[in-house]
């Protein structure tokens, strides 16, 4: 003890006159196996790398005390290794620890250095390094996750262990990509979890949640973005913080975030960053006058000297985070003081240089020229930092790797070929180690699963203290009455996005990357299946439901039905048809041998009536509920008999034709072959080229029955549906080309005076036509196709009626109340008698 104080007095004395030390040489010592050792001791911030055109020597200009206590911490495990009889015993381990300057450019050639061949600064290149044996067998660090994943990628490719003491991002447990990658730290998903579960216990679900732009901030944006979101916690704000000495406008973004924070309701900030940003960002929220908010703190800046210090910090509001747990090193104050004492005594830094002929300084440079101008009292602040605890325990579990390797005992290590860093990586997976009595160790990932506080900033003057408010062992455990708020009457502060909904109702997310909600009723069809809902559950299709329903009905089966008012309308006028047309066609039977009903065409005339009835029952296929053989008979059992109706209609307007507008000659022989068996042929080939077209359109495009169910709201409807619109147009080309032959035979003949005009009732009997059927079109087109039936049924009868009412019904007229005008030489005349059996009896409508 005298000697240590005495030590310790020395280095204050020299310390105090300003005489450097000879720290930076402690940071390499020889041993039977070396452990390689990448440190932040400083801080590359303005050498301008952006800048760099060659590959030449970085220099750090800021030197980082918690950078050199982590080191340390390395050196004093490896020491106690040494002097422990139950590890490594009879073995000497030795470390050669450098600089990185937080930089990946300056991070790499210390890399280079411990791949080196062993006894040389050369790296071989080998297509088989199985038998390689490099300078050192391990690699403790770096401490950051942006150098952490370049020197994994590395030191894989050689199977070197590597342990970082505090690069948590989670990409690193990636076993394809960083093979030999294992750290002393938790995985940044473990922060995140817990960082979720806090929101919860606290009742925040309205939060901003902000990152570094780099891998640290980046990955922990992320995870804690999935976690929360899957939670049901609102992220209203989102965004990236650039690290310093990046763009204006970069920067300018930081101003816009906080702004959007500052003018919302949000009251809690999740920071997921490095330090360097979280101080850039707390420089602007300060500047900005950023309202007092609580910060939910990322371990990498919760701690921090950069951040705490920075003026102004005790206006931010509250903060809070996780800081990892782990064993306590009370011996670590004096070890570093000794260290000190020691850097300071002109003897032992002579030793020193007698030991350590080669520190290759010509190769990587000073290693820490920064270290032997340090003090004890710029250090004291870091001496207790939680993570120098992951550094000290790393060395502990490549030693215990190392030992397992080796097969030692108590009594010592067993002779055997130098151990090869893959050697040791095979014993490195799932390896427990203990370290000051806490056991630890490294699951297939290589992460360990450590334990946290829940730390928050209780203000003391300049610099605030960690108060421990909880813990996390994979459940949360928070204690409320240790908690201090920022707020009046130290009330917790509420931050929450939304109300309940209420039933029928779902969350409607908004924000970017939120999970915050609207209120949105469930629309129909749709139905709210339970409280915590994102989106509103579709009804199954035999189902349906009304707007703001929690639950769906059956759907009823509907169909053209019978009782429904629009059928009984269109039967009650089918059965006004029917009538019409069986009275007619009983008055012409009856009347078949009078002038009008010869001229009308005798036997042709009952047939196109018994035709025309035909076409008014065809409507009776449509209401009833559908089936394949309904499906298939409507159509030709219409347009069959309709062609029967116009075949005897056309013949009447030819035989029109021919006696009004050719010649005598040409007429008498063009009549006799427009009566007798020639007009009975005419007639059967008009059927046959419907029959045809009727079953082309039933073979190669068949109606189906379909069960539709989303065109009514509450029913499934059922019906027939037309595959081939343009084979349904075919099937009524053959009637509209009749009924237009007729039309153009009769609308310009004249009569002559005192004869019936038998052309008027046949152009107003087809205009009744053309106009039905040219409606039907654009109706039937765009009604619901659940009406599409009822407009067919519509047709058809109006059709029917409209040709009886001009061309049938006027002749009925004359049979029962103008007996006297039924003569020949009305009807026929004298000079025109194979006109008057063409000549039927029409009346203007």
């Amino acid at each position: 003890m005298a000697g240590l104080m005495l030590l310790s007095l020395m280095a204050l004395l020299g310390l105090g006159a300003g005489a450097p030390l000879c720290l930076s040489r402690q940071l390499r010592m020889q041993g039977d196996y070396v452990l390689g050792g990448l440190f932040p001791l400083g801080t590359a911030e303005d050498t301008g790398l952006s800048d760099r055109t060659q590959p030449n020597a970085t220099v750090c200009t800021r030197f980082s005390s918690l950078g050199l206590l982590w080191a340390l911490a390395m050196k004093m495990a490896v020491e106690e290794v040494n002097n422990r009889s139950t590890l490594l015993p009879g073995l000497r381990l030795g470390y050669d620890l450098f600089d990185t300057c937080s930089e990946p450019v300056v991070a790499m050639k210390p890399s280079l250095m411990f791949m080196a061949k062993a006894g040389s600064c050369d790296i071989a290149a080998y297509c088989n390094y199985t038998q390689y044996q490099p300078r050192v067998l391990a690699v403790i660090g770096p401490h950051s996750s942006e150098l952490a994943l370049i020197t994994g990628k590395f030191f894989s490719f050689f199977l070197m262990p590597q342990v970082s003491y505090g690069a948590s991002t989670d990409r690193l447990s990636n076993r394809e990509t960083f093979p030999s990658f294992f750290r002393t730290v938790s995985s940044d998903r473990v922060q995140a979890v817990a960082m979720v579960e806090l929101l919860q216990e606290l009742g925040w679900n309205w939060v901003a949640a902000v990152g570094s732009d780099d891998e640290y901030g980046r990955q922990g944006l992320s995870l804690f973005s999935s976690l929360a979101n899957a939670r049901g916690i609102c992220i209203a704000h989102e965004g990236l913080v650039p690290l310093p000495h990046t763009s204006s406008l970069r920067l300018g973004t930081v101003q816009g975030l906080l702004h959007q924070v500052n003018q919302s309701s949000v009251q809690v900030v999740v920071l997921f960053s490095s330090t360097r940003a979280a101080r850039t960002l707390f420089s602007y929220s300060i500047h900005c006058r950023l309202s007092p908010k609580v910060w939910v703190a990322s371990e990498a800046w919760l701690t921090s000297d950069l951040v705490m210090t920075l003026p102004g910090m005790a206006e931010v509001g509250t903060v809070l985070g996780f800081l990892q747990q782990g064993a306590p090193i009370p011996e670590f104050p004096s070890y570093v003081q000794t260290c000190l004492a020691l850097a300071a005594d002109p003897a032992f830094c002579a030793s020193l240089d007698a030991e350590q002929p080669g520190l290759e300084e010509h190769v990587v440079g000073p290693r820490c020229p920064q270290c032997d101008h340090v003090t004890l009292e710029a250090m004291s602040a870091g001496l207790l930092h939680h993570q120098t605890f992951a550094a000290y325990a790393a060395v502990y579990g490549v030693a215990q790797a190392l030992h397992n390797t080796l097969l030692c005992n108590a009594s010592g290590c067993p002779p055997r070929e130098p151990v090869r860093p893959w050697q040791l990586l095979e014993n490195m997976y799932n390896l427990t180690f203990r370290v000051r009595g806490l056991a630890l160790q490294f699951d297939a990932r290589g992460n360990v699963n450590m334990d946290y506080d829940l730390k928050l900033w209780v203000w003391r003057d300049l610099k605030p203290e960690l108060r421990t408010v909880g813990a996390f062992n994979g459940r949360l455990k928070v204690w409320h009455s240790q908690m201090s708020w920022h707020t009046p009457g130290n009330q917790r502060p509420v931050s929450q996005c939304s109300r309940q909904c209420g039933e029928g109702q779902v969350r409607r997310v908004k924000g970017f990357h939120s999970c915050c909600y609207d209120c949105v009723d469930c629309k129909a069809g749709t139905y709210q299946r339970s409280p915590d809902d994102l989106l509103c559950t579709q009804c199954d299709q035999n189902q349906w439901s009304p707007d703001r329903s929690t639950r769906c009905f059956p759907r009823r089966l509907t169909f053209l039905a019978w009782g429904q008012p629009a059928v009984l309308v269109l039967l009650i006028l089918l059965a006004l048809a029917l009538g019409l047309v069986l009275v007619a066609l009983g008055l012409f039977i009856r009347h078949r041998d009078s002038p009008l009903v010869q001229a009308s065409g005798g036997p042709r005339a009952c047939f196109g009536l018994a035709c025309l009835g035909l076409v008014c029952l065809s409507v009776l296929l449509f209401p009833g509920q559908p089936g394949p053989a309904s499906c298939l008979a409507q159509q030709p059992l219409l347009h069959l008999p309709l062609t029967g109706c116009l075949s005897t209609l056309f013949l009447q307007a030819a035989q029109i034709f021919v006696g009004s507008e050719l010649p005598s000659s040409w007429a008498d022989q063009l009549r006799r072959c427009l009566q007798g068996p020639w007009a009975w042929l005419l007639v059967l080939l008009a059927l046959l080229a419907e029959a045809a077209l009727c079953a082309w359109y039933l073979v190669a495009f068949p109606p189906e029955v379909v069960t539709d169910w989303w065109v009514l709201p509450t029913q499934v409807l059922v019906h027939c549906r037309v595959r081939s619109w343009i084979s349904f147009g075919l099937v009524h080309a053959i009637n509209a080309m009749l009924a237009f032959l007729c039309f153009l035979g009769t609308f310009l003949v004249q009569s002559r005076p005192g004869r019936y005009n038998g052309a008027r009732g046949l152009t107003f009997a087809m205009l009744a036509y053309f106009i039905t059927w040219i409606s039907f079109v654009p109706l039937f087109a765009n009604v619901h196709v659940a009406y599409q039936p009822t407009v067919q049924m519509a047709a058809i009868l109006l059709c029917a009626l409209g040709i009886l009412a001009t061309f049938h019904l006027p002749k009925c007229y004359l049979l029962l109340q103008q007996l006297e005008l039924n003569n020949p030489e009305f009807f026929l005349g004298d000079d025109a008698r194979g006109q008057g059996s063409s000549g039927s009896g029409g009346k203007e409508t």
